[in-house]
């Protein structure tokens, strides 16, 4: 059967609105169902449902009605006997059945009276697919066209005809959009509306920055190199700090490309913001280091504590100025990258400030003779860049190692102190249960994107945090994206974990049997030997207190060569070939007078045991 035009008109329908089949179809249903109570005046109690033909666009309406032998007095809840068994045989006056109740001219009314209702359930059914599709997308770019800018934002069409908004606080500073004007953003937030779903939209992000480098770097999408930290301020500039994966594998170059064609891509993107990328490392010293970059650093010098974790970064006088940056702007991105607070001096500056420590503290000064003699120096120099003078390089040199041998020597005495304290470490280890170090992170219940972040910070299991809690708070606290709340969770899930006592087994202890040593009786010539030179050995042992292997020192020292020539022992070896073999072999030296010299024969023995025939 050809289609109709209720089924071209069907099919129109659920490709415009971007919905299943299904759904289209339980809409009108029940619009059907809600516009026959309104045209027969049925009652909400009464049990009606209404199915409908996609391909004809016929609906047919059931009703459930009590079935009466004789007299129907109203059509709408009563169905006679007859007319119900051609539907169920067996049914009885009485009973409740479901039959056909579709009211002659129903097509018209219906189409008149459900329209509005089918318009509803399907802009119900495209909202909530919508809010599935975006919240999906949350943290993703998405394109769409500029529709409308007003005082409060930028309303963006996008697909399935959903619309975001994007505030004026998440757009790009100096950015100026225009109406149908194609951009990116990405899903900041997916809310559920009165209207549909309200989809937040940002441009100033540095998750934007994120997706649009794994985008434009195939190594960052396939995880070979891994954004570690961003730190940003939309229009203006951006620090990037990424490690490579797999070894041989220069991160920053990936992230530049050839001749800085990807990095352009995404500076073009953001509206000619500026972006530094720089290698992320372990050592806070290299990371900061790196991270204040363009400038070149002399030396960078920790203070971590419990209330302090800032980092002293000294730099030359020339280069102060790109260390701050404009407004603090490149000091500012640093912190935020590295989360490290960090105070950047001149050189002449820390050189001003270890001076005056090292003139406080006595101890300081017996630990380093050498600065204090280089205190002199220091203080003409400090002088002559007081009256402004010219500074040679050999001085400014001075001055670097100056800072660097005060500040350096501070570093054994917080080491000190943190031995002193590992007593307590310790002691605070010993209540952490010993299945809290068995326990993977992954398997705490902590949020998923904290433990990426103790994952990274180098933290496996559950025991680590829970030490670290206790003895330093601060380390956790101080990790980029960790703040208030994630410590607050992290506490809250862990005291809510139960770990089991371990069971103490005791082992068994086993006894070795003494082994039985099987005595094998000596023959009766060693056995008088043995005893021969035993009393050999005593006697001499006796006599001479030196005496060693039954022979004094005189006597060895008196011995000729020829008593070291064995006997006894090449007897029993021959005797012992003798009986393995049964046949003794000899040589005999004779004069050959044809030779006219000596040469050596076998002998082989003919005669009896006693050897005397060959």
């Amino acid at each position: 059967m050809a289609k109709n035009d209720f089924a071209v008109a069907f099919n129109e329908v659920i490709e415009e609105k971007q919905l299943s089949k299904d759904i289209v179809v339980t809409a009108i249903e029940s619009a059907m169902v809600s516009a026959y109570r309104r045209a027969v005046g049925a009652s909400t109690a009464q049990h009606v449902e209404a199915k409908l033909d996609p391909d004809t666009g016929a609906v047919t309406v059931f009703a459930e009605k009590e079935v009466v032998e004789d007299n129907v007095i109203d059509e709408r809840t009563e169905v006679l006997l007859e007319e119900a068994r051609k539907v169920k045989e067996d049914v009885q006056a009485g009973d409740m059945l479901v039959v056909e109740s579709t009211p002659a001219d129903f097509g018209r009314v219906a189409a008149q009276t459900a329209r509005q209702v089918i318009q509803q359930r399907i802009r119900e059914a495209e909202r909530s697919n919508q809010m599935e599709y975006y919240q999906r997308q949350e943290g993703e770019i998405v394109s769409g066209l500029v529709q409308a800018i007003n005082a409060q934002g930028v309303t963006i069409g996008l697909d399935m005809k959903a619309e975001g908004v994007m505030p004026n606080n998440q757009k790009i500073p100096g950015e100026r959009l225009k109406l149908h004007e194609r951009v990116r953003a990405v899903v900041m937030e997916v809310k559920d509306g009165t209207r549909g779903p309200q989809i937040i939209l940002s441009r100033a992000h540095r998750n934007f920055l994120r997706r649009l480098m794994e985008n434009e770097v195939p190594e960052i999408y396939h995880g070979i190199v891994e954004i570690r930290a961003i730190s940003r301020e939309p229009g203006a500039r951006a620090k990037v700090a990424v490690s490579a994966t797999q070894p041989g594998i220069d991160p920053v170059g990936a992230c530049v490309g050839m001749k800085g064609v990807r990095i352009q891509a995404i500076v073009k993107e953001l509206h000619d913001e500026k972006i530094d990328v720089i290698q992320w490392d372990a050592d806070p010293v290299v990371y900061i280091s790196k991270a204040i970059s363009p400038a070149r650093v002399s030396g960078v010098y920790l203070a971590e504590g419990d209330d302090a974790h800032t980092a002293t970064v000294v730099v030359g006088e020339d280069q102060l100025s790109l260390a701050i940056g404009r407004d603090g702007q490149n000091a500012r991105l640093a912190a935020k990258l590295t989360g490290w607070r960090i105070d950047i001096k001149s050189l002449s500056e820390a050189a001003g400030d270890s001076l005056n420590k090292l003139k406080a503290d006595t101890e300081l000064q017996a630990m380093l003779p050498q600065a204090v003699e280089m205190i002199p120096q220091v203080e003409e120099v400090l002088l002559k860049k007081a009256e402004s003078r010219a500074i040679t390089p050999e001085e400014f040199t001075a001055l670097a190692q100056f800072v660097d041998r005060v500040e350096r020597k501070l570093v054994p005495v917080v080491e000190e102190a943190v031995v002193i304290s590992s007593e307590e470490v310790e002691s605070v280890k010993a209540e952490i249960p010993v299945a809290a170090y068995e326990m993977p992170i992954t398997e705490s219940g902590i949020k998923e994107h904290i433990i990426n972040i103790l994952t990274e910070a180098g933290y496996e299991n559950v025991g680590q945090v829970m030490l670290d809690l206790k003895v330093n708070p601060n380390k956790i606290l101080g990790l980029a994206g960790i703040g208030a709340k994630a410590i607050q969770n992290i506490e809250e899930t862990l005291a809510a974990l139960s770990f089991p006592e371990p069971v103490k087994v005791e082992e068994p202890v086993i006894v070795a049997p003494t082994p039985q040593v099987e005595q094998v009786p000596l023959p009766e010539k060693q056995v008088e030997r043995k005893k021969e030179a035993k009393k050999v050995v005593e006697k001499d042992e006796e006599d001479n207190e030196f005496a060693k292997d039954g022979v004094s020192l005189d006597e060895l020292f008196q011995m000729k060569p020829e008593m070291f020539q064995t006997t006894n022992a090449d007897e029993e070896s021959s005797d012992k070939k003798k009986d393995k073999k049964g046949k003794k072999k000899s040589v005999a030296l004779e004069y050959d007078e044809e030779r006219g010299e000596v040469v050596s024969r076998k002998k082989h023995k003919r005669g009896d045991d006693d050897g005397e025939d060959w």
